[in-house]
């Protein structure tokens, strides 16, 4: 009888390198009753948006000597839907105490856009490939729609409580009242374009304006363009 042949088992996993776009809350003091207080009022404005959303505790803006109740801050996040899932910058006493709370130092690297300084003037080369889609029928409250590699244009109106991602441009043809994402799979060229705009939430890769910051503009319920300022800062400009 001949001996039974070997079999390999097939790996479980293979470890691969990627980038992600990622929110940061940037830490200027922590007071528990206010931080919670704030992130609640801003997770009401788009819960949504926000659900389950991974976010980074940032400490560029916080003295390097504060003592900082990482598990508290973790906790009030996650009470706020939010997953809390490392911190950047920060001194090395606040690293290691973040560390023994489950937070992890992710360095000084915030999004996708400054991973390397020779993409930083490279526009996304996946833009170039996109298709366009259309709707041209209103998105009502609790509808999303997705343009998966493409633009996405959009002829009807856009209801509060609806969404509109895009992995390229959006262009919405009449009110904006909803949530509307572009360039959500890290393309910081991503642009805005609404014809009326009262939104719910702007974002581009990641960078976002929620409809406190866009009512106190001069720009709310007029023709707007969308863009990242510097890949970082969601800038609008008017239209026309």
């Amino acid at each position: 009888m001949s001996a039974p042949e070997s079999q390999s088992t097939p790996d479980c996993f293979r470890l691969k390198g990627s980038m992600f776009t990622l929110s940061v809350i940037e830490l200027s003091h922590f007071e528990a009753e206010a931080f919670q207080t704030q992130l609640q009022q801003t997770v009401n404005q788009a819960p949504r948006f926000f659900q389950h959303m991974p976010i980074v505790i940032g400490l560029d803006s916080i003295s390097a000597d504060a003592d900082l109740n990482f598990a508290k801050i973790k906790q009030l996040c996650q009470n706020a839907q939010l997953n809390p899932v490392g911190i950047r910058g920060g001194s090395e006493a606040q690293q290691q105490a973040a560390l023994e709370a489950g937070l992890p130092s992710l360095g000084n690297v915030s999004s996708r856009s400054n991973q390397s300084n020779s993409k930083t003037d490279t526009p996304e080369p996946a833009a170039a490939n996109l298709t366009t889609k259309v709707i041209d029928r209103p998105i009502r409250s609790g509808q999303q729609i997705y343009a998966r590699d493409a633009h996405l244009v959009v002829l009807a109106p856009v209801s509060a409580g609806a969404e509109i991602l895009a992995d390229g441009d959006i262009h919405v043809y009449a009110p904006l009242r909803g949530r509307a994402l572009a360039g959500i799979n890290g393309n910081t060229q991503a642009r805005i374009y609404c014809q009326n705009m009262e939104a719910e939430l702007l974002s581009i890769a990641g960078h976002y304006k929620l409809s406190e910051d866009l009512q106190h503009s001069a720009l709310w319920k007029q023709s707007v363009q969308a863009i990242l300022e510097d890949e970082k800062r969601l800038q609008l400009n008017p239209l026309g």
